[in-house]
């Protein structure tokens, strides 16, 4: 599983998101996250019914260290607009 299509389900399934709010978040379409997400809900799928293992790897993400710029709760992010708003300097 990308790391996007994991992202997807973390803002969805555990955050409690809509997919439009889940798209801004992430920075992209909604259809673009609802594809992510319905990915990766197979991908998932398949790992618990045939017992195979679920890897998470690769992706266009910026993970931060809870930066006070951070949108997020709690102050951390991993997602593309992290970058975006990272203050001059760091």
């Amino acid at each position: 599983m990308g790391l996007d299509e994991y992202e997807a389900v973390r803002l969805i399934d555990l955050e409690g998101m809509q997919q439009e709010q889940a798209a801004a978040q992430m920075g992209v379409a909604r259809t673009t996250v609802q594809a992510m997400y319905n990915t990766a809900r197979r991908k998932m799928a398949e790992c618990v019914v045939n017992g195979r293992v679920l890897r998470i790897e690769g992706g266009d993400v910026q993970v931060c260290e809870k930066r006070a710029h951070c949108p997020r709760r709690g102050g951390c992010c991993a997602h593309k607009t992290c970058a975006k708003q990272k203050p001059e300097g760091e």
